[in-house]
């Protein structure tokens, strides 16, 4: 399927990939139709969607349910009142309908806005009103509706509350969707979708300020032929599992639109409750091909026993979020025979930065440039920065567009000229080059520690201290100081059973100093119970930088 719109599938080397592979999309196109449609139409009962819970239920979706679901579930909501343009807020966690909703969606033209279950009242209010949402279809039972109804008096654009399974009082329920007709004819003309119009809003916790508003286009699913193709490296006839909620921009880089492209099936794990085990468990069950998770996940997998599980139909394994440990590597490398390939993109495009298969990979490097991204490291003064300079990572679109790139943030034009201007999108994150052209992440502009003179990204320190078995997790920050400018500070959260005291703030700094450069070691180590954080899991530095505002004696 995503040879019809790309300019060449075969590649040798990186560097024929990286010259030569460009998404050519059609006029108008929609996923909905010009993919999951087509796909029923060809391979009817070729599965699209492999789902289980942790309770034991499962569920297999054929492509040509995915039409039906998917028609059935846009007559219903238009039936409803939902037409093109409306904005529509999904909060489904990892239930099925999340994939019919979004679908009916696409081919209603309305714009889909997923969400995490993990919103307050005062959360959903601000989304609300700052998107115009017209509906929001939601989980039964789950504590999210409380909070929707009871913002719902100070969401006033809000018309419809839809409840995706059994009923409630003052909602809608979309069970109802099974009387709605099984076939939906595609609009046309003004009515259908054209390829610049708005189909994806997706709110970014950021780590400072408000939540963003990322606007993507219908051609936002081609882009991510690159992240699943050739990152991820699904499989034709395989079956791919991300692990993320739909309520993240992560879940459709691999839970849906390059994945179906490029021809695997998707494998959906739906749980309340991580647990590693269990999760290497229903790998191994349902042969899982191609995995994509966080450093974090990894870290969890690799103290299982690998021995009780068969995963040898697992064939390649891809991680982003984070740096990853070259600890973390070397331990699933020795466990199961994989690589993990690592990659960098954001809310507002698709893999711009991956070890790509023909490249070796580096632990703790994000890769090389993907092919249509003009990738640059550049200082505050706008010069592109020499090999080994940390600078922020640019993207150079004066002379190239790269598919799946944002169209820019939503109802708000002075925070986009500021992000992207001149040609140039500012990332906000910062890296540095090697001689070979791999990227090597140093972390977000604004929580860089300039200490003596020296810039210290605190991902580097973190990445240290984490690797000490008394530390579960950390966040690290710069402390005013009259003398250095900044002094390093660790906020640190300790292993279960593990005791805080002066010696162990000692052994800390002695661990990082041998494992990074001396001065980077934290002249402050405070422990805590948890970390501030925002709803998608973003470490809120700020916060803790808010907190230690005041000099240091």
């Amino acid at each position: 399927m995503f040879e019809r719109f790309v300019t060449r599938t075969d590649f040798t080397s990186y560097d024929e990939f990286y010259a030569d592979f460009r998404v050519t999309p059609p006029a108008n196109f929609n996923f909905a139709y010009d993919v999951v449609d087509a796909l029923a139409a060809e391979t009817p009962d070729r599965p699209a969607l492999v789902w289980c819970d942790e309770n034991g239920a499962e569920a297999t979706f054929t492509f040509a349910e995915m039409k039906q679901y998917s028609d059935q579930a846009a007559n219903y909501l238009r039936g409803l009142g939902i037409g093109k343009g409306d904005p529509v807020m999904l909060i489904l966690k990892r239930r099925y309908a999340f994939w019919f909703v979004l679908l009916a969606l696409h081919k209603l033209g309305a714009v889909a806005i997923p969400a995490t279950h993990l919103l307050k009242k005062k959360d959903l209010i601000y989304r609300a009103n700052a998107a115009s949402i017209k509906a929001i279809v939601s989980i039964n039972g789950d504590v999210v509706c409380d909070e929707i109804d009871a913002a719902a008096a100070e969401s006033s654009t809000v018309a419809l509350r839809i409840v995706a399974d059994g009923t409630r009082a003052g909602w809608q329920s979309l069970e109802a969707m099974a009387q709605a007709p099984t076939a939906f004819t595609r609009p046309t003309g003004a009515a259908g979708t054209r390829n610049e119009d708005p189909m994806l809003l997706y709110f970014t916790s950021g780590t400072t300020g408000m939540p963003k508003m990322v606007q993507h286009n219908f051609l936002y699913p081609l882009g991510h032929i690159l992240t699943a193709r050739y990152w991820q490296n699904v499989v034709d006839g395989g079956l791919h599992l991300t692990v993320a909620d739909t309520g993240w921009a992560k879940a459709v880089w691999g839970k849906i639109y390059g994945q179906w492209l490029c021809g695997s099936a998707v494998f959906v794990y739906d749980y309340d409750r991580f647990s590693p085990a269990e999760l290497l468990r229903v790998i191994a069950k349902h042969k899982v091909t191609t995995f994509c998770a966080p450093p974090t996940v990894y870290r969890f997998l690799i103290r299982e026993d690998f021995s009780k599980f068969d995963l040898s139909a697992l064939q390649y394994c891809v991680v982003a979020g984070e740096p990853l440990n070259p600890e973390v590597y070397n331990a699933f490398l020795r466990l199961t025979g994989l690589k993990l390939m690592e990659g960098f993109g954001q809310t507002e495009m698709t893999v711009s930065i991956a070890t790509y298969p023909w490249m070796a990979p580096r632990p703790g490097s994000m890769g090389r440039p993907s092919p249509g991204y003009a990738i640059d490291l550049v200082h505050d003064n706008g010069e592109s920065c020499e090999v080994g300079e940390e600078g922020q990572i640019v993207v150079r679109t004066d002379k190239e567009l790269p598919a799946g790139l944002f169209d820019g943030y939503y109802r708000d034009p002075m925070l986009t000229a500021k992000t992207w201007h001149d040609g140039v999108y500012y990332t906000g994150d910062m890296a540095w080059r090697d001689e070979d052209g791999y990227y090597w992440f140093v972390g977000r502009a604004d929580d860089l520690i300039k200490t003596s003179g020296y810039r210290v990204g605190p991902f580097e320190v973190e990445s240290a201290l984490i690797e000490h078995p008394a530390v579960m997790e950390c966040a690290v920050t710069g402390v005013p100081d009259p003398d250095r400018g900044h002094v390093i500070k660790a906020t640190v959260v300790l292993a279960t059973g593990v005791t805080g005291s002066d010696a162990l703030v000692k052994e800390l700094q002695n661990y990082v100093k041998k494992a990074t450069a001396p001065y980077k070691y934290p002249r402050i180590i405070e422990f805590v119970t948890e970390l501030p954080k925002t709803i998608s899991g973003k470490i809120r530095r700020v916060e803790i930088r808010e907190g230690d505002a005041e000099p240091v004696g």
